[in-house]
């Protein structure tokens, strides 16, 4: 038995910021491409493009510097804040699970006794 958590931040329950968001600007960060990043993690630019629109508007903070024009100014790039809350959030993520499956081992190890107690006592009603 596992324990299996997903984090999503959200506003007015609209989700805008989960793993998914956080592999794609980390994957932005990697490639200084959204375009690349998105075909890398097999979503669609359009996909892409919605997700980080929605954390920005959602934030009310720009993540994404986007260059426009010729080849030399192609692609995209993380803000100082977008570069910040990678880490904020990885960090807030990790603790979050951490935590969890440091409380998940006492919850299952009294589920497996009381598995075990109810199979002992199954047939004697």
């Amino acid at each position: 038995m596992d324990l299996k958590l997903k984090i999503y931040l959200t506003e007015n329950d609209e989700k805008f910021m989960g793993i998914g968001v956080l592999w794609l600007l980390e994957k932005m960060q990697e490639c200084s491409s959204l375009r690349q990043a998105a075909k890398d993690m097999e979503l669609s630019y359009s996909k892409a493009y919605a997700m980080i629109e929605n954390l920005e508007r959602s934030l009310g903070v720009k993540v994404v510097h986007r260059h426009k024009g010729g080849d030399s100014r192609d692609g995209a790039s993380l803000t100082t804040f977008g570069q910040k809350l990678i880490l904020l959030y990885r960090s807030f993520a990790d603790d979050i699970k951490d935590d969890a499956q440091k409380r998940f081992e006492p919850f299952k190890q009294d589920l497996q006794a009381l598995i075990a107690c109810e199979g002992e006592t199954d047939g004697q009603a």
